[in-house]
């Protein structure tokens, strides 16, 4: 049995006749009569009492008339469904990003991301690159946003680098240690200091290295949080300071709220950040939509974080000419 039966079927059913349901069908007489035929053989029961060129419904037929239309209409929608993945418009993704990232991806990209598909499902997760990186290896997710170097871990996973974000130590705009010149770790700790509760055991062991503390390195931070508004509020309203990445401060770099501070040593370490999905699987094409998302995402942040380089560069060369006059 087969759809294509189902539909002789129906055509008979509907239109009374074989030789209407047969010109509606596009089929001969005899071809349809076999297809009938065939059809009654696979269910094992008589669907019509023939009366030459008509066919009376039996009891059987009357039974099994509506779940013949559910299948084919199934048929129909099952292939539309896919068509409709195909060109991104329907089907369910899952992926996740760091919540130094999703502070200024994640809305936007989801906002877009139903816009251009409403029959979309999207479900997104915020955590840090190790859990997202188990939650990829179990399948929960199709992608995730965050430090590729995850990737080197699982040979089915594969990465896509998109940005090298630097680390740095941020202060509110107007603090009194802006403006300073190789801030040593003394007059750092002589204000709130607020670590990111995201950050990997190796950036915590690298910290504490670069300024001679000691593990475990949050002994030394007055504030602990995982969520960068937090300490994005802590930071902004207070004279609290933080490490932090470039790319979880662009936003209030770009505003203004935020300086960058310059401290000796100078915290030297990166960060590469990019897509990491699962290899040889078949993803939804609203994924390769959400991938240039990304991309032209971490595209702008780099270029706003280098023209804000620019101008700090060129502040500090004015500062220098007007401190120095010929």
């Amino acid at each position: 049995m087969n759809t294509r039966q189902l539909k002789h079927f129906l055509a008979v059913m509907d239109l009374g006749t074989l030789s209407a349901a047969a010109e509606h069908v596009h089929l001969s007489l005899p071809a349809i009569s076999r297809s009938l035929s065939a059809l009654e053989n696979a269910l094992g029961v008589p669907l019509f009492d023939r009366q030459g060129r008509r066919l009376r419904p039996t009891a059987y037929a009357d039974a099994y008339v509506e779940r013949a239309r559910r299948i084919v209409f199934d048929e129909k929608e099952g292939a539309r469904s896919l068509s409709l993945m195909r060109a991104g418009e329907l089907g369910a993704l899952s992926f996740g990003m760091g919540s130094s990232i999703a502070r200024s991806l994640l809305g936007p990209m989801m906002l877009q991301l139903v816009a251009e598909s409403p029959g979309l499902r999207l479900s997104a997760m915020v955590q840090s690159s190790d859990v997202l990186f188990d939650a990829l290896v179990k399948e929960r997710l199709d992608f995730f946003v965050g430090d590729v170097r995850m990737a080197a871990r699982e040979p089915d996973l594969v990465a896509e680098a998109a940005y090298v974000s630097t680390f740095g130590w941020f202060a509110r705009a107007g603090h009194p240690l802006a403006g300073r010149k190789r801030i040593g770790m003394p007059e750092l700790s002589a204000y709130p200091m607020v670590m990111a509760g995201y950050a990997d055991q190796s950036v915590m062991r690298r910290i504490a290295e670069t300024y001679g503390l000691s593990m475990p390195l949050e002994d030394h931070f007055a504030m602990n949080t995982d969520d960068v508004g937090t300490i994005h509020t802590l930071v902004t309203s207070s004279d609290a300071i933080a490490p932090s990445t470039d790319i979880a401060v662009i936003s209030a770099l770009s505003a203004g709220t935020m300086v960058a501070l310059d401290v000796e040593p100078r915290l030297d370490l990166d960060m590469t950040l990019g897509i990491v999905r699962r290899a040889g699987r078949t993803l939804l094409p609203a994924a390769e939509r959400a991938f240039d998302i990304v991309r032209a995402y971490f595209a702008d942040a780099a270029q706003q974080i280098a023209q804000q380089r620019g101008h700090g560069s060129a502040t500090k060369t004015a500062a220098g000419r007007r401190g120095h006059p010929r």
